[in-house]
């Protein structure tokens, strides 16, 4: 049975607590502003009609010339059993200095009931006290079988002088017992509710975290060697998608990666077997020679040595297309376009018996690596010229358009056949199978200018040809036009 302790630090759980947490300090908040405003409201409320029942005991309670003070007692008295005290009602007290108090519960001033205990009217005695030493203005007293009363004071006066204090109360109970009930209510319902927060944050956390559990699972395998499975999340494009998405892009890169490597491998030991028994039968046949004659040292030498360019020209090529997607592939810069091009077409004319055909560049300025770019235009014309018989035709176009600019070249051999077009950019084919490796290259002439078109955000298309051969365009993005260079040097025909 796995420990409890790494589940419960899980992800999953940590969130669910969390939320739930959240929760509890969102309820305990609720709870305490509600509990609070709602005793705050009540009493608020009870001392707004104590303000009422005062002024209403000052105005018919308390002569407006009434000073002796039997006048003010009686006055007093009568208004006051006309209100009745009760639990839910008003105390009505009236204090006149050196006389009477004037009461609607005299029991509550212990005044009546002489037959209670000793410790009844010890008790209202002191509940009596508290009532008439209460200050002017608000303040709160308990009293027995009541409960807390809320008990406002004023002074009532004649010509500047205090002739009488008067004062209301209620009890304030119903209020305590509407705090009671909101505390009881939020108990019951809040420790419901935050039970099923609780549930409900666990399967969402559930929910959250499977999308990284899944990622977990499948770096695992990975990790194992398996690079084909892929988290594939769906729902809406959130972090967790963002990240889901990031993490299946990646692995598809890392297998793209490893199927280059697996098949530059499978590529390099295929293609240097050939020359490598090329070299080892001619130094086994030299060395069955006891005394080797110069010529065929001479003759050995130069297979080897031809061997060995042709696998130094293989590396080469096979280590640029295993570098295409690095990001130092390229070292892009701005250089004109018609010098470029007439110099690349003039050094490439001494090479072949052709005829070279080169129209009107446009004047302007191409953001690229012009090497990478002067690699791939001279690797179309290389293959043109190996499918061109002597004094054949091979036209170079430049066009411009919409910021990017077209290279055509042309020529006047067999073509490529419609089914073969598909495959003439993969690396070691050869559209003609009679071919032999020192005649035709390795078929990797294309592969590297398809590289290159990518690797600058362009493209590299074939087509049948004008002059009845193939058609091979390389379209490259970043070109900006410009106006013709005084002194610039003619076109090369």
């Amino acid at each position: 049975m796995p420990p409890r302790g790494p589940r419960l630090r899980s992800l999953q759980w940590r969130l669910a607590a969390a939320i739930a947490a959240i929760l509890v300090v969102a309820v305990g908040v609720t709870f305490f502003a509600i509990y609070r405003g709602t005793g705050a409201q009540l009493r608020a409320q009870t001392d707004r009609e104590l303000r009422a029942d005062v002024a209403g005991f000052l105005a018919h309670g308390v002569p407006a010339r009434a000073t002796d003070r039997r006048t003010l007692a009686v006055t007093g008295q009568r208004y006051a059993t006309a209100q009745p005290f009760e639990a839910a009602a008003r105390l009505l007290i009236e204090q006149i200095p050196g006389g009477p108090v004037v009461t609607n519960q005299r029991e509550v001033l212990g005044l009546g009931h002489e037959r209670e205990s000793a410790e009844q009217r010890s008790e209202e005695r002191r509940q009596s006290a508290a009532l008439l030493r209460a200050p002017i203005g608000y303040s709160t007293v308990p009293i027995a079988d009541v409960g807390e009363v809320r008990l406002l004071k004023r002074t009532a006066t004649h010509a500047g002088h205090a002739v009488a204090v008067v004062g209301v109360g209620e009890p304030i109970e119903f209020a305590n017992r509407a705090q009671r009930g909101v505390a009881s209510t939020f108990a019951v319902l809040g420790s419901l509710t935050l039970a099923a927060a609780l549930m409900a944050s666990y399967f969402a956390a559930a929910r959250l975290s499977r999308p990284l559990r899944n990622m977990s699972s499948i770096a695992a395998r990975v990790d194992a060697g398996d690079l084909s499975p892929r988290i594939a999340a769906a729902g809406p494009r959130d972090e967790v998608r963002i990240l889901s998405d990031a993490f299946d892009h990646m692995l598809d890169r890392l297998e793209s990666a490893f199927a280059r490597q697996r098949e530059f491998v499978s590529d390099a030991s295929h293609e240097l077997r050939t020359p490598l028994t090329v070299i080892r039968g001619q130094l086994e046949v030299l060395a069955r020679e006891s005394e080797p004659s110069t010529e065929d040292v001479r003759r050995v030498e130069r297979l080897v040595m031809m061997e060995l360019d042709r696998m130094q020209r293989l590396v080469d090529d096979l280590l640029l297309l295993a570098r295409a997607d690095e990001r130092d592939f390229l070292h892009a810069r701005a250089f004109s376009l018609p010098p470029f091009v007439n110099e690349l077409v003039e050094g490439i004319r001494p090479t072949a018996d052709r005829r070279f055909e080169l129209a009107e560049v446009p004047h302007g300025t191409l953001t690229a690596d012009p090497d990478r770019v002067a690699q791939a235009l001279r690797n179309l014309v290389v293959n043109a010229i190996e499918h061109t018989e002597e004094g054949g035709t091979i036209a170079l176009t430049v066009e411009a358009r919409a910021g990017h600019v077209r290279f055509t070249v042309e020529d006047d051999g067999p073509g490529i056949p419609v089914e073969q077009r598909a495959r003439i950019f993969d690396r070691f084919h050869r559209t003609d199978a009679s071919r032999s490796r020192s005649s035709g290259g390795a078929g990797l002439g294309l592969a590297i200018v398809q590289a290159i078109a990518e690797a600058h955000g362009g493209s590299v298309s074939v087509a049948d040809s004008r002059l009845g051969g193939a058609r091979i365009v390389l379209e490259l993005p970043s070109f900006r036009a410009g106006r013709p260079t005084p002194g610039a040097p003619a076109l090369a025909r």
